[in-house]
Formats: structure tokens, C-alpha cells, sequence
């Protein structure tokens, strides 16, 4: 198996980095478990915005170390095209939670928790993903993961096929399926990026091993 490691001996700056990324993105996720549970109370979106600014910050300072670091763990377009996935899952939870707190009338009651649930299970797989490439190109554990990142977000499809089935029963108010079909598609979103994290970092292993 190739080793970073052996290559780059104690350089794990960009490893570093990148993990802490993928910690905002769960980070930000698990800020939006609390929030599906307390709709109905009054909430802000501090937890949500400083998640994605820390993570702006690290994406920052990921694309400024491509440029000044002579020696990178990966290859600098593979850093960039992983640094810039990963940032957009928590851009996309607090658009999600912005649309969220300007129409609280339209979600009370409402049950995301199987979204938000497949949303959870997705960052921990992409945080493992990324954890495992410090360790090297481990090949099969990555396919493993990627495969079960793939299948949560088929879930999630087949999962958005009943909520149109029931949104367009003709029994809510215009303006609540508008809100509503937004909100669905937008946490459908969030998995499409954990699901685009993925795929970066099997693109990553695949070239390197």
C-alpha cells in the first residue's frame, strides 16, 4: 500500500486541515439535529454561522498553503476540489436553517428526521473518509465507505419520492408546499454534498494507489 507517510515523513499539515473541515461539516450537521427538535422555539443562527465561517476560515487557509507549500501531502488541485466539498455542506445547512427561521408557521409539526438522520450518517462516513486518507490509500476501506455514502444518498432519493407523494396530496396550502418542497430539496442538497465529498476523496485514492 502507498504510504504519505513514508514520503512525507512528519508533514501532515493538509491532513490536518482537512479533517478539521470535515469536523465543521458534522459539526454544523449535529447543530441542525438540536434545531429539528425545537422548531417552535425561538433560535439563531449563531451555531450554524460560526460553524461555516471557522470552515471558510480553514478552506482559506487550505488554498493559501497549496500555493506557499513546496511539498503537498496530495496533489494541489485534489487538496482545492476537497477543501472546496467539503466547505459547501455546512454553506448549504445554514441556507437551509436561514429558510428554515424565516417561515417557522410552515414547519411546526413538520418530521425531518429522516433526512436529517441520513444527513448524520453521511458526515460521519465522510469524516472517516477523510480521517483514512492520513493513514495512506487504503483502497478497499475507502470503496467500503464511499459505497455506504452512495446508498444513503439513494435513500434519500427514493425517501424524497414519498415526501412529493404527500406534499402535492392537495391537503396543505400553497404557500406551505412552496416552503416545504424548498426545505426538502435543500437537506436532499446537503447529501448530494457529503455525497460529492465522497466521490472527491475516492478519485483521490483510486489515482494514488
Amino acid at each position: 500500500m502507498f504510504s504519505l507517510q513514508k514520503l512525507l515523513g512528519r508533514e501532515d499539515k493538509f491532513f490536518t486541515l482537512l479533517e478539521a473541515s470535515a469536523q465543521e461539516a458534522r459539526t454544523s450537521v449535529q447543530a441542525l439535529v438540536k434545531l429539528s427538535k425545537a422548531f417552535d422555539q425561538p433560535v439563531v443562527l449563531d451555531e450554524f454561522a460560526h460553524s461555516r465561517r471557522k470552515d471558510k476560515a480553514i478552506t482559506t487557509e487550505i488554498s493559501e498553503a497549496v500555493y506557499t507549500t513546496f511539498v503537498t501531502a496530495l496533489e494541489r488541485e485534489d487538496i482545492e476540489d476537497l477543501s472546496n466539498a467539503l466547505y459547501k455542506i455546512p454553506k448549504t445547512v445554514e441556507k437551509f436553517t436561514e429558510r428554515v427561521l424565516l417561515v417557522p408557521q410552515h414547519v411546526r409539526g413538520i418530521d425531518f428526521s429522516t433526512q436529517i438522520n441520513l444527513l448524520e450518517k453521511a458526515t460521519d462516513h465522510v469524516c472517516e473518509m477523510v480521517r483514512t486518507l492520513r493513514a495512506g490509500m487504503d483502497l478497499e476501506k475507502i470503496k467500503d465507505l464511499n459505497d455506504k455514502l452512495q446508498y444513503l444518498e439513494g435513500e434519500a432519493d427514493r425517501h424524497m419520492l414519498t415526501l412529493y407523494k404527500d406534499l402535492f396530496n392537495g391537503k396543505q396550502q400553497p404557500m406551505q408546499v412552496i416552503v416545504l418542497k424548498d426545505l426538502y430539496e435543500l437537506l436532499e442538497k446537503i447529501i448530494d454534498r457529503c455525497r460529492d465529498a465522497g466521490n472527491v476523496i475516492a478519485h483521490i485514492v483510486l489515482k494514488n494507489s
